[in-house]
């Protein structure tokens, strides 16, 4: 049973003040990443080093970002190749826009400014030949060469290597604005077709005495404008001999994908650094490449990297170990998430292994990932299922700790899901990335009614609407009071709001800390303290709880109650709830339909539930699931149907981005309309691969059928007159999209201008979806260029539909947007 008891702040930092070794620095250098500097892919055949920069302005924000004027551009057929001079028209309110200007690159081809964080950069590039090159590029956000989109680098990882095809002549090549103020760029002549490339590998460490052989990810380039298939990699120890052979995944045309392969056990090699060697042969049995690459051995008592495969995209992850001393079986778990930039090995080996806990360390998909929102969450839950049932611990002594970005991870993550977790202590923190940065641009939107739905979407992240869900998790809080990356009043503030309600919580200011201040930052000897004295109960000890939800989708479960349907999506759920002998009293706010695990409660042969104005007699031998009718009155149902909503399976839009989804494109319109379809779902694949570490499967709508994709979710790029798998997949969805109109729920709307987002049920499975990205012609495709809901922040809605100047005037081209009703079905009350 949990322990409540009420520390003075005081006391609590006081436990070890006499250990403080103070340390300077921040902890991006710290824990930082070493960029890739060196082309090892093929020759480099130039370095683009002239160009032009136009300043713009922007119409983003945090939750909507959909503007780009150079998009725009191209979608309406309107760009040119620029001249130095040559003047823009900006955005929507008619001003006059800023010229392209001249800029040259410095010693090291870098193009630098401080007008590089909010301007386009032009560079063309002269080719003799129609060719396929690669295209290397550093810190813009996309890429648009010769009006194709291509995710760029803006994190500065140097992972880039993008398969184009140039033509013969001139080739446009514009960047958009990135993190930082410089851009980089070169052409590389590949040394082979299709080739590995040792950037950015996801590898765990072999592990002495496991016998199973281990997942790994390594990036596979297709230089050619066919898809390639029925691939095999083989894996060699080379010191021992050892192998193992898997067939991996398909790789779209001109595409680089993250494939997966597996590392063979070892019985003979010991500890340290051992060299593997990956083979990849075509469906024929012809070796297309072969390399070498370094791998670790590792006892599973040190600090260690393990893997395993991901259900959102069936991609490799991998997640870092600092084990219990002496064992894990049994004992306590912690999961840390790291802080902006930090990879989950050097968050893990911040920490110094524990007599009485296991600590992992997730990856967020990546070292900025997805803010611990969204693919992130679930990457998080994945990470603490694995190690659960690997290092066998104790469920009642699992645990959760950040810094920084982590911090508010630790925050999120801990009210969203308040029965997971014994108690949290978020290091550095910020409760909420959108108060944390003020907005950020979305003032810009919130004049619109249209911004209601988006925000609305984004709820899940709104930290403070359900900050009560942590009464029943022990919390403690320790921030640098010297803290200049996350200001010390982002915890101030949490410790008056939680001084108001809650019984169990530890507050301490580190004296002289900055942002980082040594390992201490995370590694306090006094949260462990404090975890130790909390145990997460079980459901017949919890006699009331008290449990928000922003969606059941992101967050379903508390105890023994689970909201499976709202009455409002995306609006904020509430439920109470306590039981005292045979009865249970329940007061639900904005739930449609609940479930009451009624076995786990020890009661007597029937219960009495009171829910708002209705009174249910039950048996307590099964699960009891309750449905609210249009005039309030409850009533039990005997089982969920899962046509409609329920907490597995439900929007918004990004929601279609998991369960191994597959990406399909259209082939069935005009040769411009299906290059735009391909060009866009590869676009999507490049985007997930670089912010999530995914890899994502694309493929033409003729080579999808039901059986093969069985269980998938699908994203479908094109409409019901272009793409075939329309008509296996949507026949019954309330939004229908051809060429020339949209039908909405019986509402036409026409013209060949507008773009769509939306998804669906996939009706031959009881967890998939189908996202739909569209458009009514091929301008309303070409408005579908912004892919901002791949992203851990944006508000996507159940559904989209706007005209092609979204990407010049933003949100205010935005026609419709909203969530269906719980039967799947357009509602204006929604």
């Amino acid at each position: 049973m949990r322990n409540y008891f009420l520390i003075a702040v005081a006391l609590c930092g006081t436990l070890a003040v006499g250990a403080q070794t103070k340390q300077t620095g921040n902890v991006v250098e710290y824990f930082g990443k070493e960029k890739i500097e060196t082309t090892h892919e093929g020759v480099v055949a130039a370095h683009l080093v002239d160009g032009l920069v136009l300043p713009q302005s922007t119409l983003g924000g945090t939750l909507f970002n959909g503007a780009d004027i150079v998009a725009w551009l191209y979608a309406t057929d309107n760009f040119k190749t620029p001249l130095a001079g040559d003047t823009l028209v900006a955005f929507y309110d008619g001003r006059s826009g800023s010229k392209w200007q001249p800029i040259a690159a410095d010693s090291t081809d870098t193009f630098r400014g401080r007008e590089l964080r909010s301007a386009y950069l032009y560079t063309p590039y002269q080719s003799t030949k129609e060719q396929i090159v690669l295209l290397e590029t550093t810190g813009s956000t996309r890429v648009y060469v010769n009006g194709v989109p291509h995710e760029g680098d803006h994190y500065d990882f140097g992972y880039t290597l993008i398969p184009i095809k140039l033509r013969r002549g001139v080739n446009d090549i514009v960047y958009t604005p990135g993190r930082f103020s410089r851009v980089s760029a070169k052409i590389v002549e590949p040394q082979k077709a299709v080739q590995f490339t040792q950037r950015d590998m996801t590898l765990p460490d072999v592990i002495i005495g496991e016998t199973d052989a281990k997942w790994a990810g390594v990036r596979l380039i297709n230089a050619t404008e066919k898809a390639i298939n029925g691939l095999q990699i083989t894996a060699t120890l080379t010191k021992s001999g050892e192998t193992a052979t898997f067939a991996t995944d398909d790789v779209a045309p001109m595409s680089v994908r993250k494939v997966k392969f597996k590392i063979p056990a070892t019985t003979t090699l010991s500890s340290g650094a051992n060299e593997l060697r990956i083979e990849v042969k075509d469906r024929k049995g012809v070796l297309l490449d072969q390399q070498t690459i370094n791998i670790e051995v590792r006892q599973p008592s040190v600090h260690h990297e393990r893997t395993f495969i991901s259900a959102i995209d069936g991609s490799v992850q991998y997640y870092s170990v600092a084990p219990a001393i002496g064992g894990s079986v049994g004992k306590g778990l912690v999961l840390s998430v790291h802080g902006a930039s930090v990879e989950a090995r050097n968050q893990a080996r911040a920490y110094k292994m524990k007599d009485d806990l296991t600590i992992v360390a997730a990856t967020n998909r990546r070292p900025f990932g997805f803010n611990w929102e969204e693919w992130g969450r679930i990457d998080a839950l994945e990470v603490l299922a694995q190690a659960k049932q690997i290092f066998k611990t104790d469920p009642a002594r699992t645990y959760l700790t950040g810094h920084s970005m982590g911090g508010h991870g630790t925050w999120f993550l801990g009210t969203t899901y308040p029965d997971r977790f014994a108690a949290i202590a978020p290091c550095a923190s910020y409760p909420d990335i959108i108060t944390y940065g003020s907005g950020r641009g979305d003032l810009n939107n919130r004049e619109s009614a249209i911004f209601e739905p988006i925000a609305r979407a984004a709820n899940g992240g709104r930290v403070l609407s359900m900050i009560e869900n942590l009464k029943q998790s022990g919390v403690y809080v320790l921030h640098g009071d010297k803290d200049t990356t996350v200001p010390i009043e982002q915890v101030r503030k949490m410790r008056k709001i939680l001084g108001d309600f809650h019984p169990n919580f530890c507050y301490y200011e580190y004296p002289g800390g900055e942002h980082w201040y040594g390992d201490e930052s995370v590694d306090w000897k006094p949260i462990f303290e404090f975890f130790a004295r909390q145990t997460i109960p079980t459901n017949k000890q919890v006699k009331e709880l008290d449990f928000s939800t922003a969606s059941p989708v992101i967050s379903a479960s508390d105890y023994w109650v689970k909201v499976e349907q709202q009455i409002k999506a995306y609006d904020f759920s509430r439920v109470k709830a306590s039981f005292d002998g045979d009865s249970i009293k329940i007061a639900p706010e904005n739930v449609a339909l609940l479930t009451l695990d009624l076995p786990s409660l020890a009661l007597g042969d029937k219960a009495m539930i009171e829910i708002e104005k209705s009174q249910i007699k039950l048996p307590t031998n099964k699960i009891a699931h309750l449905s609210r009718d249009q005039n309030g009155a409850w009533s039990a149902v005997s089982a969920i149907d899962s046509t409609q909503k329920y907490a597995e399976r439900q929007g918004g839009f990004k929601q279609a981005f998991d369960h191994n989804v597959v990406l399909v494109y259209a082939t069935g319109g005009d040769k411009q309309t299906n290059k735009w379809w391909l060009d866009k779902a590869r676009f999507d694949a490049e985007s997930f691969y670089y912010k999530g570490n995914g890899s994502l499967e694309v493929i033409a709508d003729k080579d999808f059928t039901n059986e093969k994709y069985k269980d998938r979710s699908v994203v479908i790029y094109g409409n019901a007159d272009n793409n075939s798998a329309w008509g296996k997949l949507l026949t019954k969805s309330d939004i229908q999209v051809l060429d020339g109109a949209v039908t909405l729920g019986g509402q036409v709307l026409k013209g060949d201008d507008l773009g769509l987002y939306f998804v669906a049920p996939r009706v031959d499975s009881q967890r998939a979806m189908i996202g739909v990205v569209s458009g009514t012609g091929i301008r309303g495709a070409r408005a579908t260029w912004a892919n901002n809901y791949i992203s851990g922040i944006t508000g996507m809605p159940e559904y989209m539909i706007f005209g092609v100047d979204m990407l010049r005037d933003g949100l205010k081209s935005v026609r419709k947007a909203g969530f269906f009703d719980n039967d799947w079905r357009v509602s204006p009350q929604r």
